[in-house]
C-alpha cells in the first residue's frame, strides 16, 4: 500500500504558476512512473503528465511546454511546476503511482487549483 499526499494547489490568475507537490509513502525507486490527472468540473478526468522513474516523460498537448513534472528521490516527492496558467487549467489535480509486480495503481486526494482573475 503506498499513500500519496498532494499539496501546493489554490488559486492564481491568468498567466501566473503554482507548483504541485506529491509525496509518496514509499521510495520512488519502488514506482513503476508517477502520473499527474486532473478533472474539471463536469469533465472526465484526464492524464496531465508522466514521468517514468527510470527515465523520461510525456505530457498532454494542451500543457506541453508550459508544465514540468520532476522528482526530489530524497524526499520521495514528484512537483508539477505549472506556468502560464490559464482559466481551462482549473481543476481538481490527483497524484498517482503506479507499481509493477504487482500491478497497482495508488492514487493521492486531490488539490485543487483554480485560474481566476
Amino acid at each position: 500500500q503506498v499513500q500519496l499526499v498532494e499539496s501546493g494547489g489554490g488559486l492564481v490568475q491568468p498567466g501566473g504558476s503554482l507548483r504541485l507537490s506529491c509525496v509518496a509513502s514509499t521510495s520512488i525507486f519502488n514506482i513503476h512512473s508517477m502520473r499527474w490527472y486532473r478533472q474539471a468540473p463536469g469533465k472526465q478526468r484526464e492524464l496531465v503528465a508522466t514521468i517514468f522513474i527510470g527515465g523520461g516523460t510525456i505530457y498532454r498537448d494542451s500543457v506541453e511546454g508550459r508544465f514540468t513534472v520532476s522528482t526530489d528521490s530524497a524526499k520521495n516527492t514528484v512537483y508539477l511546476e505549472m506556468n502560464s496558467l490559464q482559466r481551462e487549467d482549473t481543476a481538481v489535480y490527483y497524484c498517482s503511482a503506479h507499481m509493477t509486480n504487482p500491478t497497482a495503481d495508488y492514487w493521492g486526494q486531490g488539490t485543487q487549483v483554480t485560474v481566476s482573475s
